[in-house]
């Protein structure tokens, strides 16, 4: 056995008291077969300076795709400063024993702040030119870095240590905030006094090892906010804590931590949404974990099957005091769950605590591996030897079927396989590459055997109840083959596929050179066009197929599915998994029972995904589904009504759900550079819809909902009591609404740009649809309607009077903002305010930048220029416009005034209300000078899409449906509504009635 043989005794040395570790051995005792690895050339003696050896190796690996691989052999490499490694390669420890990356004693640039030994760099995502938010812990200090950002994949470490001498207590092992398909593995922190063995974390780490150090892994949100899974690894002696973090979305598979005052410790002011399954917990003083920010809707801390010994607290709140004790000396914690709980289908949450503690009488025996091992090298069969050529050109489909037949376990080199019919694995078969992106398998496009109408012809198809392996291959099934699949899956349930990428998306070589676009039509259908859902599954796991899938990325757009499942009760364990880009569907199960899915994240983008949906269950039951992420980018522009459609289905378990369209970005434009944050008005109006029951879930972001059996009958809602009639519907998308001094109700169907006015005389009017793209509106003094649009490459304004010629507008110029004025201020009355890709640290303090604290900062920074309106009567803070892709107009434009659903207005001095969506709370604040708002207060634990406040000082908070909260801050009640509300305000003659925009309709009601 390779790599994780020594996971058992290491667990077990957790209970037994052995030494925690044993001598590390190499996983890689010789160098595989790559001709094109780069292998470091230096002295590694552990006194020689190899700093400026390796960094020469790392920087010759990229190939003419930008991936490459880096071999280091056995040895002691000291290092004086950051190695940097650039995005897209792979690090890979060769030779008898594992090699050392040592820091020694003292090293200058090591002793204040965080300073990181391995720095993982990322590309020009945006092509910028300039580094925005350059990397702050690296050595040198005035080395420009390029941090690994959202669009850095592939980029991995294996088998190889990490040491760090006395004297260096801001050291900090490896930096490694990936996107996606990247992994730390067999590797051991070695870490004395440092600060940290990782910190910033991303993807996988997966059998890793730490011992000593302040804590082992401090690390905040991912570079694109995906989840951050941690596989079969432990820790040991950490001083203050085995992980600190926050946002990161830490999902633990058998994972033991001992010998340290806290096992996982959420920062002060931040939530997570944080899922361990075979968690063990030994002689740990104050606390397994410590929750911060009760009773906030992004706090989601659950376990299943967690064990203790010798820790008294496993969960101790932060906020409150609160604690969860466990029973006994030794004790299972079979499920536990903290965070917003919806108690049933068609629901709306509450917080609430489940914690099974049952005491044992003695700790079980550790668990197996979540990940096999992979077999010895020795065992390895190389293709290129067995006549297989990965040129890109020569059809090696029949070298490689006879090399299957024949072989049990084969490795492939780097290179470009090309398949023109079906390779049928043996029922052992093993299958090994150490880079996806550039080890593929792919079927040339037109291929005949691929073409016209018939049954799936997948690149492989395993056999029922097969004991399998794949292990870092990329699978491509090419741009025109209506037939194709990439793996079609029937093995059971030991069977293994890990590091496989599905080729289509970002982060694609192709054998051929080409985009993957080249072989457009020209239909004027999107969908024609670019050959959208126009082949089987990517993965199809049918006919009693099972196993673990890990660290697999699934995002081709071609296929009409990225991870199908169909016709099995054989378990099946889903550990990371990212599948995008799909026009239909992401996941689908149908007929399916026994699976979890840990930590699987989908994502719809703009050309492709407006359509999709992220996760459709038919005919399943016995799932679990914990961490899970449906994602829309915020450049998307058509509505979507469910993340998850579930029909004829039941017992299932969602457990830390996440259901978001929001994201930031670092870039640089003419005004400087810096780290853009938005948040998208399309994600999906609802987490879950229940086809059969016809009932739907609201709350995005909650930590326990149980479904019982299908058919079973689901407590019905208790009615809100608020009459709400629907006055208009059949739009696309509204919002940007503004009511004038009689109560009318101007606003904007965004798609067709079109400007709406709604009244009690005259019902629905078009008042403008020039193609202006107007984004929000505002009603001045003299009743003319103040414009925000993002036409241009900074947006602007404009005003018109309703009243007047359909051909007339102002113009209006930014203008520096006045000192003082009697007029109103526009203020956005939603906001999302995140430090993504920035670290939040505070070199001196080690405490991290809370939320609350981003907000009132961004919120309380003045504005240099106003656009004001043509009376003077309302002034609208030109608050900084970013762009993503070309200036013209297919590019996109944010900033917080166009990010909003709409406006809320009041003079210097007045207190105003507003959401903050990343904290999901509703602040009270005043109005400051500069456009700014200031004295912010915290007001209710609900802050959704929009507030509004009534005549009675009654404030209600759109979020799902409209909770209704008195002056005082108390929920009082709430108001239902048949679609998701997303801006509401009052209006009317009388001003009591409160308007409700929905995506596709108007309604009203008179609370």
């Amino acid at each position: 056995m390779i790599g994780r043989s020594m996971i058992a005794a290491l667990l077990a040395a957790t209970t037994l008291g052995a030494p925690a570790f044993a001598a590390t051995t190499s996983v890689f005792p010789v160098a595989p077969a790559e001709p094109h690895a780069v292998t470091v050339k230096a002295v590694g003696d552990g006194r020689a300076d190899d700093s400026a050896a390796i960094q020469q190796a790392l920087d010759q690996a990229r190939d003419t795709t930008g991936h490459g691989i880096v071999f280091l052999p056995s040895g002691t490499y000291r290092i004086t400063r950051s190695l940097i490694v650039p995005a897209g390669v792979r690090v890979y420890g060769v030779g008898p024993t594992r090699p050392v990356l040592l820091l020694g004693a003292n090293t200058p640039g090591f002793q204040q702040g965080v300073s990181t030994m391995v720095i993982f760099a990322g590309g020009d995502q945006y092509q910028v030119g300039k580094v925005p938010v350059p990397v702050p812990t690296v050595v040198p200090r005035d080395k420009i870095v390029r941090d690994a950002n959202s669009g850095t994949f592939y980029s991995s470490m294996s088998n190889v240590d990490i040491e760090i001498g006395a004297g260096n207590p801001a050291a900090a092992g490896v930096r490694f905030r990936m996107a996606q398909h990247a992994f730390l593995s067999h590797m051991e922190f070695r870490l004395g006094t440092a600060f940290a063995g990782v910190y910033q974390a991303g993807n996988v780490i997966e059998n890793v090892h730490f011992q000593g150090g302040r804590y082992g892994i401090v690390t905040e949100k991912t570079s694109p906010a995906w989840q951050f899974t941690l596989l079969d690894s432990t820790f040991d002696g950490q001083r203050d804590a085995a992980i600190r973090e926050h946002e990161v979305d830490l999902t633990l598979v058998n994972v033991a931590i001992k010998n340290t005052p806290v096992g996982i410790e959420i920062d002060r002011g931040y939530s997570d949404s944080l899922w361990g399954k075979d968690v063990r917990f030994e002689n740990v003083s104050k606390a397994g974990v410590v929750i911060s920010n009760e009773k906030n809707v992004f706090t989601q801390v659950g376990f299943d099957n967690a064990l203790a010994v010798n820790s008294p607290v496993f969960a101790r709140f932060r906020d409150s005091g609160k604690t969860i004790d466990g029973k006994g000396k030794a004790y299972k914690v079979a499920n536990f769950s903290y965070g917003l709980a919806v108690p049933a289908l068609g629901h709306t949450g509450e917080y609430a605590t489940t914690a099974d503690i049952q005491p044992l009488s003695a700790m079980p025996a550790p668990r197996a591996p979540a990940i096999r091992d992979l077999p010895p090298m020795d065992q390895w069969v190389n293709v290129r030897t067995l006549g297989a050529v990965g040129d890109g050109k020569a059809d090696d489909t029949a070298a490689l079927q006879k090399a299957i037949d024949a072989n049990r376990i084969l490795y492939f080199p780097t290179g470009f396989y090309k398949v023109t019919d079906k390779l049928t694995l043996r029922p052992d078969s093993i299958l090994i590459g150490l880079h996806p992106a550039i080890t593929q398998l792919f079927i040339p496009d037109n291929n005949p055997n691929h073409a016209g109408l018939g049954p799936v012809l997948p690149i492989l198809e395993s056999r029922k109840g097969g004991d399998n392996i794949l292990s870092g291959l990329g699978l491509f099934t090419g741009r025109v083959n209506p037939r194709a699949s990439a793996l079609l899956w029937r093995s059971g349930e030991q069977s293994l596929v890990e590091d496989v990428k599905i080729m289509g998306g970002g982060g694609t070589p192709t054998a051929d050179g080409k985009m993957l676009g080249t072989l457009r039509v020209n239909t004027g259908d999107p969908v024609t066009d670019s050959r959208l859902d126009a082949q089987y599954p990517s993965i199809w796991v049918t006919d009693g197929g099972g196993g673990t899938f890990a660290d697999v990325w699934s995002p081709n757009s071609f296929a009409q599915a990225g991870f199908y499942i169909t016709d099995t009760d054989t378990p099946g364990h889903v550990y990371e998994m990212s599948v995008e880009h799909h026009a239909r569907n992401e996941f689908v199960l149908d007929n399916v029972h026994n699976w979890e899915f840990l930590a699987p994240q989908t994502e719809q983008e703009v050309d492709d995904g407006p359509d999709a949906i992220s996760l459709d269950i038919r005919n399943s039951s016995n799932l679990l589904f914990a961490n899970y992420h449906g994602y829309r980018v915020t450049r998307t522009y058509a509505p979507e009504k469910s993340a998850v459609k579930i029909t004829n289905s039941g017992n299932i378990r969602f457990r830390n759900v996440h259901v978001n369209g929001e994201s930031g970005y670092a870039t640089c434009d003419d005004e400087g550079c810096g780290t853009f944050l938005r948040a998208s008005k399309y994600p999906f109006d609802n987490a879950i819809e229940d086809v059969s029951r016809k009932l739907l879930v609201r709350e995005r972001e909650f930590a326990a909902l149980d479904i019982g059996p299908a058919g079973s009958a689901v407590p019905a809602v208790a009615p809100s009591g608020t009459k709400v009639e629907k006055l208009e519907d059949g739009f696309w998308s509204i919002s940007g609404a503004a009511v004038d001094a009689q109560g009318a109700l101007y606003f904007i169907d965004r798609r067709f740009q079109r400007i709406h006015r709604w009244s009690e005389g005259k019902g629905l009017e078009i008042v403008r649809d020039h193609a202006l793209d107007p984004v929000n509106l505002a009603i001045d003094a003299s009743g003319h309607v103040l414009v925000l649009s993002s036409l241009g490459a900074k947006g602007g304004a404009y005003s018109f009077d309703p009243a007047g010629p359909k051909d007339a507008l102002t113009l209006i110029q930014p203008t520096p903002v006045r000192g003082t004025g009697a007029g109103k201020t526009l203020l956005p009355v939603n906001w999302w305010n995140n430090g993504e890709f920035r670290d939040q640290l505070d070199p001196k303090t080690y405490e991290f930048t809370t939320l609350a604290q981003m907000f009132a900062r961004d919120v309380g920074t003045p504005k240099a220029k106003e656009y004001v309106s043509p009376d003077g009567s309302l002034s609208l803070p030109a608050f900084r416009v970013w762009q993503q892709g070309p200036i013209d107009h297919t590019g996109w434009r944010w900033s917080d005034g166009l990010n909003a659903n709409g406006f809320v207005s009041g003079k210097i001095g007045d207190r105003l209300f507003v959401t903050n969506g990343s904290e999901n709370i509703t602040y009270s604040g005043t109005v400051g000078p500069g456009g700014t708002l200031t004295a912010l207060k915290p007001f209710a634990n609900r802050g959704g899409e929009s507030v509004a406040v009534d005549g009675q000082g009654r404030v209600f908070v759109a979020n799902g449906q409209i909770f209704v909260y008195g002056a005082d801050g108390k929920e009082s009640g709430r108001i239902d509504v048949p679609d998701r509300p997303l801006q509401i305000l009052f209006g009317g003659p009388d001003k009591r009635t409160l308007f409700i925009l929905t995506h596709h309709a108007l309604y009203a009601a008179k609370p």
